[in-house]
């Protein structure tokens, strides 16, 4: 556990950098979001071709990814689907839990499988991504579509476009197909991506924790505990068995079980402000378990690596 915590220590000192820049008006109140914007369409898929053009992923690795990743996402949707039945949360509620029990934070899945697992667990993170991004996406608007009452006004040509356009995805589709070619770069383009690459993580990380509202935790309810404990605890948990029971192993099970414990993502609170969730109860989520994460990450990779 030791290595473990020492591996995730940068990571959430860039992120408190980030949220004490903010807090602090440095170097401006424009910047940060400017930066994420930077960080999400330039430097992370710059990164992502860079790094997965050079990684050589074995072809049967994509279909263990389809097969793991669909019974995560299917696993929890029913164990969130179950805690409603318990709990019997309005539905914008339930929206927000269900967002902030299967989400997680793209930046800070890169950066801890680049630190953890090196450059072959930064890879098949990116796959991973490539393919939860799009069936996460299409999850959360259909549950709102169901449990929000809004599933007329709902229009699905604009999700798919968005999911289409996303930069990560596009990354790593690009960066797959260029390592699966084996086209190689030259030095030139080496020379722009490569530290294009290097600066991504220390300034995504500094962005998510500029997004941080730790306001929104004043009051926190059982809708936040109930969410935050199965993001945080149980998923890794039914990560873990689903992995076991399909005999999968290695690297592809690490990056699974690491992207499983991390903290929900920024973009959903923007999706509950825009369909009708419960905005600030969103908000309390993701800053609640970006701050948790510095204890539960460490504790549940012990358990398995």
């Amino acid at each position: 556990m030791g290595l473990i915590a020492q591996a995730l220590v940068p990571v959430f000192f860039l992120i408190l950098m980030g949220y004490l820049f903010k807090r602090w008006q440095f170097p401006g109140d424009g910047f940060w979001l400017q930066a994420e914007r930077f960080s999400y369409y330039v430097l992370f898929p710059a990164m992502l071709i860079f790094k997965l053009g050079q990684a050589r992923v074995p072809a049967s690795a994509y279909g263990d990814v389809i097969i793991l990743v669909t019974a995560m996402l299917c696993a929890m949707t029913l164990v969130l689907i179950a805690a409603q039945r318990i709990f019997r949360w309005p539905g914008p509620i339930f929206s927000s839990v269900y967002q902030g029990g299967i989400r997680f934070n793209s930046f800070v899945a890169i950066a801890t499988a680049g630190m953890l697992l090196g450059d072959d667990g930064l890879s098949t993170m990116a796959i991973i991504i490539a393919v939860m991004i799009p069936l996460i996406n299409l999850l959360c608007i259909l549950m709102f579509s169901l449990v929000v009452g809004q599933g007329g006004a709902l229009r699905w040509q604009p999700v798919a476009r968005a999911i289409v356009t996303n930069p990560l995805i596009i990354g790593s589709i690009v960066g797959a197909l260029w390592g699966y070619f084996r086209i190689g770069f030259h030095p030139l383009l080496a020379g722009v991506l490569e530290p294009l690459s290097d600066l991504a993580l220390p300034l995504g990380l500094m962005t998510v924790g500029a997004g941080l509202q730790l306001k929104a935790l004043r009051g926190t309810s059982m809708p936040f505990l109930v969410a935050s404990g199965l993001k945080l605890l149980g998923f890794p948990l039914i990560t873990a068995g689903l992995a076991l029971a399909l005999g999968l192993s290695g690297t592809l099970v690490q990056a699974a079980i690491l992207l499983s414990t991390l903290p929900t993502a920024t973009s959903s609170y923007i999706l509950a402000r825009q369909l009708g969730g419960d905005a600030p109860l969103m908000a309390a989520i993701v800053s609640g378990q970006t701050l948790l994460a510095v204890v539960t990450i460490p504790l549940m990779l012990s358990l398995f690596w």
